[in-house]
């Protein structure tokens, strides 16, 4: 059904006439698509008046509306969100991994929440590398790779400072669902069978989640009782269960019999911690964001900030001169986050310089308009090599209170390791460290010393949990992704496309994006994203283009409208997502 649709709105595209010197057809809101593009609206738009939950699993996304609809703000919601991920999305949902989250209350009041892994204290930079100074894979696969979890810990303090329904209710609809189970759907059945030669040596992971010997079939039931009991005592005795109690026993005991590093002493020391956000203008738009140790906040600002001294309406959605000063600044941003950005109880960084408007024109002012400038021009990290799974969700209630929230545990299923007797994946989130400055990590990413592993630190992040207010003072977007370092420009891209395009909520979704990350020095674009014109119009400008045969992102968006409607989108580029309101 989704091809015939998909053919439908090809040939109404076909037959209708493209704006001038804008290559492709016509999208919604005057957006100029590719013919071929794949996503044009065909997913549904949630709205609402009341409130709006946008995941990337309908489940999900259902408990979050049905904790709305019971009376609980947008942090209860989000809670409840969070747990019910942990059951049915365990690629990237999740109660061993971390994340961060920003809160717009309805009065006004902002916060930003730092709920990151922490590095055990026994971790150095030897463990991860070979006897010839190179890391090896021991930060992707196995015990080795995670840190110590932050998401209890951090779903824990939300509800402490905002929550409003007692917290076991919260946690009840994700212990219903471990226990009594869901119907398993493609995305998941395939995913876990992409994992499984990974975790083949991994007892506890094969037996919850491939009990026949293989990943459990589309349309069958999957039950997960370990973890129903885990989620029990969480709800029972809050976050002193995980870091204190039973939970971490099974933790410490898993590291033991794998040559893990977490110890009883490092649960212990977790705490979740309020930041102070990252906020910039934009275009009259007021911006608050995550701040280190995501780099996410303060890469979008440097980025917003470049970009608002050109046109880019006037120039049109992906024309080539557009899409060149967009990668323009992701180059420059993405130098300035790799270098200088960490962990900011370890590292200090230059972040009102950063986010500056007077060092945003100074990096203008070496911007051709029609020409590329070379990433060499820009890298400060000694290059010695070159070579995602994050999730997230946007909630807003009926007050206008708003959360966002990113939380991972890096790549799908983390680092393979099921915890026995508890039934979650542990995280590897020690790959977003830098083992080695200027040696890439999974995602390409050559990083400096700000972001080298050492004890008890937080390993920079790409997550970008975003909340936009407008002119007027009225929230206007909530929106994040997953992706590892494409979050960020996805995030981005989405802000634009609303913002300087006047998209509605489900074309900012859809459209095609772009990614530039300094190194490798290339243009990334999805699948189809551009037309043949304007790859070749950037390649005269002396960009390298890399066609990925991948989509960037996952999209979870609300805008709020000038009526107070809410219409939230969730990205078709991923199976299963879902926006609803009521």
């Amino acid at each position: 059904m989704r091809r015939l649709c998909l053919l439908v709105a090809l040939t109404v595209a076909a037959a209708c006439s493209p704006r001038p010197g804008v290559p492709g057809a016509t999208g919604p809101s005057g957006a100029a698509f590719p013919f071929d593009w794949e996503f044009r609206g065909l997913d549904p738009t949630g709205t609402g008046t009341q409130g709006l939950v946008a995941t990337t699993e309908e489940r999900a996304t259902r408990v979050g509306v049905e904790t709305l609809r019971a009376g609980g703000n947008a942090v209860d919601a989000a809670i409840a969100v969070g747990f019910a991920l942990a059951v049915v999305h365990p690629a990237a949902g999740n109660i061993g991994g971390g994340g961060f989250a920003v809160v717009r209350m309805a009065d006004g009041e902002t916060a930003a929440l730092d709920f990151r892994e922490m590095a055990p204290m026994l971790a150095t930079q030897d463990r991860f590398l070979d006897q010839e100074g190179k890391p090896t894979d021991a930060s992707v696969t196995g015990h080795l790779a995670s840190g110590v979890p932050g998401t209890v810990a951090g779903l824990w303090e939300l509800h402490q400072r905002y929550g409003s329904l007692p917290w076991e209710e919260l946690i009840a609809p994700a212990v219903d669902l471990a226990e009594n189970g869901f119907t398993v759907n493609e995305r998941l059945q395939d995913g876990l069978a992409a994992l499984q030669p990974r975790v083949a040596e991994f007892e506890t992971t094969l037996q919850v989640f491939y009990p026949d010997g293989q990943p459990p079939r589309v349309g069958s039931t999957f039950r997960q009782p370990m973890l129903a009991e885990t989620l029990r005592l969480i709800a029972a005795e809050g976050k002193s269960a995980f870091y204190g109690g039973a939970i971490a026993n099974m933790i410490v005991e898993e590291m033991r019999g794998g040559g893990g590093l977490i110890t009883h002493e490092d649960l212990r020391r977790y705490v979740a911690k309020w930041r102070d956000p990252i906020v910039f203008e934009y275009r009259g738009n007021t911006i608050i964001s995550i701040s280190p140790p995501s780099s996410g906040g303060v890469t979008v600002a440097e980025t917003l900030n470049i970009l608002e001294g050109y046109n880019l309406r006037e120039l049109g959605f992906n024309s080539p001169e557009a899409v060149h000063l967009i990668a323009e600044a992701f180059r420059r941003a993405f130098a300035d986050r790799n270098y200088h950005l960490g962990d900011p109880d370890y590292v200090e960084m230059p972040i009102d310089r950063l986010i500056s408007d007077e060092y945003a024109a100074e990096l203008r002012a070496g911007i051709s308009r029609n020409r590329a400038s070379p990433s060499e021009q820009f890298n400060r990290v000694p290059v010695l090599q070159e070579g995602t799974n994050t999730t997230h969700y946007s909630v807003v209630d009926s007050e206008g209170s708003a959360v966002s929230l990113t939380y991972t545990i890096n790549s799908a299923y983390g680092s393979g390791v099921v915890v026995a007797r508890a039934g979650f994946f542990l995280n590897n989130e020690m790959d977003d460290f830098a083992m080695r400055a200027g040696y890439a990590n999974q995602y390409g990413l050559i990083q400096g010393e700000a972001n080298l592993v050492g004890p008890g630190r937080r390993m920079l992040s790409a997550m970008t949990p975003t909340i936009v207010v407008d002119p007027q003072g009225q929230l206007r977007m909530v929106v994040g992704s997953p992706g590892g370092p494409r979050i960020i420009t996805a995030v981005a891209q989405t802000i634009i496309n609303v913002i300087d395009f006047q998209m509605d909520a489900r074309t900012a979704v859809d459209a095609p994006r772009i990614h530039h990350q300094l190194l490798p020095d290339a243009i990334q674009i999805e699948r189809n994203g551009l037309d043949q014109r304007t790859i070749s119009l950037l390649e005269g400008f002396g960009h390298t283009v890399t066609a990925r045969r991948s989509y960037f992102g996952d999209v979870q968006l609300i805008i709020r409208a000038s009526d107070g409607t809410l219409y939230g989108a969730s990205d078709p580029r991923r199976q299963g997502g879902r926006a609803i309101g009521y």
